[in-house]
């Protein structure tokens, strides 16, 4: 139960719910109770009668009013039972969904290397199955456990009271119950916690294999994956099999002990009015109807422990990432505007989950401002420079400055806010392309967003479509080419008119001569932004106020355009070999 603490401070937010609940709970028990004694008293009415102890009319009289009584309790019972569910069950919801939203939101706090450490399958397993199993202990777990406390405790006195020694007898099997639910409980706790991990893996396989249909296709692996799938299936299935084996258990065990408890009031009941220890027939009669009323209460002890221990082991899974503390922590408190200038000092940074080192005492200085463009090989670092403005990662070694004070220092939202960062893989909401590009300024009329569409040249394919601007993509983008999915990417980096604006290889899919529209529209569009482009190209680099060629996270070539051309290196040699390429394919089409 030590993994089910962490919810006690809901517990708290919603004691008087719960309280509440329990008063409730209590109300509809006594009332349900009515019912075996007024049926034992009817009983007992009506062997008077047949025994000429009381007349016809009082016989009349007292039947009447015990009916009367009982049908007035029973409605009672039932409308106190009705405002039990509903008080008890509507907390487990309200606990759901504060539980669900603080998921999220410690997901959303998260850094990069936890979400390359675990798969998108295993965060919605968490998230849905998981927090459905916890809700089950805070709805019907709580529930039917105060309704076995309170009618148990309720109905013991009232037997007690009535008949003693027949209510130890009665009794009897119930300690051998808690004894084989002691045993069955931690079988049941090991079983599930095997039953949710598979669960995930399912999850995580489908998702992967939705998310890559197009490589399945393209490969015609269909096959493959759906018998992949097939034995993933099985396994999850033969897990949930083995817990139901166990849990299967419980209900012949219940029924079995509660038939015991049945019989010896019968035999035992009847032996005490025969011996004259029992004064009326009525009370058999009042004790079986008692013990069937404990019948489920009882039997819902092991499906109340298989909740708990299911709930444990689902809040154990959700405990161990709401225990992961975010590599990127917000030291500052205060928001702040930022001018744009970029410094870095001897940074060095190393992949902890590949140990590759990106960046090697890189330093270089950006002004509020100005353009500067970085080149390199793949895997020279040109990325990661990006990725660390961001702050999406932390540096080992050295220092960034952002306005001259440490990145550290400065109010990530803010940093972020005034940002516009394009990354190399595009990615798409399954949302109308108005919203996507509104997506980091969600108060942007439609005519910015129609004018930073034009400044990513991708206005006249957007009006194409037959619902333009409200055309709802698919997954990831998938509607679009992958030139379009770069060129919204860039208008939604735009519209947001940031201080900052980051281009990482986000015009690798598009042609020259879009290109040259979309570098034309962004030069007049940066003035007095900071703008840092990455790329492959010289034609997307040669009009930076700036250029450094990166190899090994270290530069080994500045300047500017003209005068790394007439320098021997890698910049030199990049940009004989794309003019070649670029005439090649000129006269081809000639």
């Amino acid at each position: 139960m030590k993994e089910l603490k962490y919810l006690n401070t809901y517990f708290f937010k919603y004691r008087f719910r719960l309280l509440l609940g329990v008063v409730i709970t209590i109300t509809a028990k006594i009332f349900a109770l009515f019912t075996p004694h007024f049926i034992g008293e009817s009983i007992n009415i009506i062997s008077n009668r047949l025994d000429n102890q009381i007349s016809a009319e009082v016989f009349k009289t007292e039947l009447g009013l015990n009916i009367f009584y009982l049908i007035g309790a029973a409605l009672l019972g039932g409308a106190f039972t009705f405002l039990m569910r509903q008080t008890i069950i509507n907390v487990s919801r309200y606990v759901e969904f504060d539980l669900k939203n603080e998921i999220y939101e410690h997901y959303q706090r998260l850094s990069l290397n936890f979400y390359k450490n675990n798969s998108t399958g295993d965060l919605m397993s968490r998230i849905s199955e998981d927090v459905s199993k916890v809700r089950m202990y805070f709805g019907p777990a709580i529930m039917y456990t105060l309704n076995m406390i309170t009618l148990f405790v309720i109905a013991f006195v009232s037997m007690y009271k009535t008949a003693p020694s027949l209510t130890l007898y009665t009794i009897i099997p119930l300690p051998i119950l808690s004894i084989f639910i002691y045993f069955l409980s931690k079988a049941i706790h090991q079983r599930s916690t095997l039953v949710q991990e598979y669960l995930s893996k399912l999850s995580t396989f489908t998702q992967e294999a939705f998310s890559g249909i197009l490589v399945i296709k393209s490969y015609s692996i269909e096959s493959q994956t759906h018998l992949a799938f097939q034995h993933l299936a099985q396994d999850q299935r033969q897990k949930h099999i083995d817990l139901t084996k166990i849990q299967a258990f419980f209900f012949p065990l219940m029924i079995l002990l509660i038939g015991t408890s049945n019989l010896l009031v019968i035999y035992v009941g009847g032996m005490q009015y025969i011996n004259g220890q029992i004064e009326n027939i009525g009370t058999i009669a009042e004790f079986i109807i008692y013990v069937n009323m404990l019948t489920w209460p009882v039997v819902s002890i092991g499906w109340v422990t298989s909740l708990v221990q299911e709930a444990e082991a689902s809040q154990s899974r959700i405990n161990a990432f709401l225990s992961e503390e975010p590599e990127i922590k917000n030291t500052c408190k205060k928001a702040h505007s930022i001018s744009g200038s970029i410094e870095f000092k001897n940074v060095s940074f190393t992949f902890k989950n590949t140990n590759i080192t990106a960046l090697n005492t890189l330093s270089f200085k950006v002004n509020t401002g100005e353009t500067l463009a970085i080149l390199g090989k793949t895997g020279s670092g040109k990325s990661t420079v990006l990725d660390l403005i961001a702050r999406l990662y932390d540096v080992d070694d050295g220092d960034i400055l952002i306005d001259d004070k440490p990145i550290k220092t400065i109010h990530l939202k803010s940093l972020r806010t005034h940002m516009g960062y394009v990354p190399q893989d595009a990615f798409l909401f399954s949302d109308s392309i108005k919203n996507n590009i509104k997506f980091g300024a969600i108060e942007t009329s439609d005519n910015d967003v129609i004018n930073a569409a034009k400044n990513a040249a991708v206005h006249e394919n957007i009006i194409q479509f037959n619902n333009g601007y409200n055309t709802v993509l698919g997954e990831r983008g998938i509607t679009l080419s992958g030139g379009q999915k770069q060129r919204v990417s860039i208008a939604r980096a735009i519209v947001k008119d940031p201080k900052i604006l980051l281009l990482d290889d986000c015009l690798s899919a598009v042609d020259t001569e879009t290109e040259e529209r979309i570098l034309n529209n962004l030069k007049a569009i940066s003035k007095g932004k900071t703008t840092l482009i990455v790329s492959h190209r010289i034609s997307s680099t040669k009009h930076a106020d700036r250029i450094i060629v990166i190899d090994k996270g270290t530069i080994v070539q500045e300047g500017t355009h003209k005068e790394l051309t007439q320098q021997e290196g890698y910049y030199k040699e990049l940009y004989i070999k794309q003019l070649y390429e670029s005439r090649t394919h000129k006269n081809t089409k000639i």
